[in-house]
């Protein structure tokens, strides 16, 4: 894997993190107002935990590779 590889994959996991953040946020919001909060904010949380989970991982594979 060569340095612009590298850049472009790196790209590629800040925009699925951010991503996963505003699943997130969008799935609070829209419960937030029909007073489903308390149900829906664990089940969001873990997704949220689950793809971040995805991402460092990720990151982690790729960190040898750029150094």
């Amino acid at each position: 894997m060569n340095i612009e590889d590298t850049f472009g994959a790196q790209g590629a996991l800040v925009i699925e993190e951010a991503d996963a953040w505003f699943e997130y946020l969008e799935a609070v919001r829209t419960h937030a107002s029909s007073g489903r909060y308390d149900e829906v904010e664990p089940w969001a949380w873990a997704r949220l935990r689950q793809r971040l989970n995805a991402v460092e991982a990720e990151r982690s594979r790729l960190k040898p590779a750029a150094a």
